[in-house]
């Protein structure tokens, strides 16, 4: 007598098929996929590298600048605060404010007055921190497309990272300059109906300050998307990208206060709590980059663009090869020239 027939496979119940479903659902949506990117290309640990060679950059920098304010603006104190309170404004806790809160005291970097040896030794260590940041940020941005490394000269990348940090600085005092005149026009309109020192006038210029940040985000991510890393995105897939990652830099530096007092009110690092709320800041804003990039490289895969150039190479002699064998089953003259063509490579 025949043995039984196997037994079928047991289907699962309806309440692990739905979960099942959902699961599946939830993990084709563009959000986890960008996340899941971001995070199989260890998009965390970029960004604390990142972060780690911006806090220095920014150091230096602010000596820099500092010592040529000081000769520059010696003796215009109010513009002095103005720009003060502006730099303030890009990152919070950097520069001491009238409370006695932050990393620097902005009098000891303007009371130089000249240009000294030690703004000279800053001025080198800007250069090469900030060389150093945009060559990692472009290796960054590159590993999260899952591209390799450009293989462009290197004295023409290091051309390349120091016009778009100069380009950084320009629009960085573009922004000081337009967030100086807008506060300065809205205190002279709110002046007129005399509430300048008003609540008003604080959320006027908060509103301000944060469309004024928001424009910059978008022209540093764009040179840094599109530019510095050398990846030919199509301008059409660059937006939303761009878009979400200076909206987390805006909101950012919103909450920058909210971090830095936050890391305050730790009793583990509260001796050091300005530099570590600083590079918890910074950390965070270069996550906020790469989970941008990450965007972008999602929407680019979904649409079946190839952004690698020998990869697009190989994507057009494999289509042509397919296209030759097509015409060679339904034409020997065809199946004859293919075979010469090969003999001949």
């Amino acid at each position: 007598m025949a043995r039984d027939a196997a037994p079928t496979a047991k289907k699962p119940s309806p309440l692990v098929a739905r979960i099942t479903a959902i699961s599946e659902w939830i993990q084709r949506q563009r959000p986890v996929r960008v996340f899941k990117n971001y995070a199989d290309k260890r998009g965390p640990i970029l960004a604390s590298g990142l972060a780690y060679q911006g806090l220095f950059a920014g150091f230096a920098a602010l000596w820099v600048g500092f010592s040529i304010a000081g000769i520059v603006l010696s003796g215009d104190v109010v513009l002095r605060e103005q720009i003060v309170s502006a730099i303030s404004g890009v990152v919070p806790g950097l520069i001491q404010d009238q409370n006695g809160e932050g990393a620097i005291d902005p009098e000891v970097l303007l009371s130089a007055g000249t240009f000294t040896f030690a703004a000279v030794i800053a001025l080198l260590g800007l250069l090469v921190t900030a060389l150093g940041w945009l060559d990692s940020a472009r290796a960054s941005v590159r590993t999260i497309f899952d591209l390799p490394a450009p293989k462009t000269n290197f004295l023409l990348l290091k051309l390349v990272d120091l016009a778009v940090g100069v380009g950084f600085g320009i629009a960085l005092l573009a922004f000081v300059g337009l967030s100086i005149a807008s506060t300065e026009a809205s205190g002279w309109l709110l002046g007129l109906v005399d509430m300048r020192d008003s609540d008003l006038a604080f959320v006027v210029g908060r509103i301000v300050t944060a469309i004024l940040m928001f424009g910059l985000g978008i022209v540093i991510l764009v040179a840094l998307y599109r530019f510095l890393s050398g990846i030919p995105i199509p301008w059409s897939r660059l937006g939303h990208g761009v878009l979400i990652g200076a909206g987390g830099l805006t909101a950012l530096q919103l909450l920058g206060t909210v971090v830095i007092s936050g890391a305050s009110n730790n009793p583990l690092i509260a001796p050091f709590a300005v530099i570590a709320g600083l590079l918890i800041l910074f950390n965070f804003g270069c996550q906020v980059i790469l989970i941008g990039a990450s965007w972008i490289a999602v929407d680019v895969a979904d649409r079946g663009i190839l952004l690698d150039p020998e990869a697009r190479q190989r994507a057009i002699d494999e289509a042509r090869d397919e296209a030759e064998k097509e015409d060679a089953e339904r034409n020997p003259r065809g199946l004859r020239r293919l075979f010469r063509r090969r003999r001949r490579s």
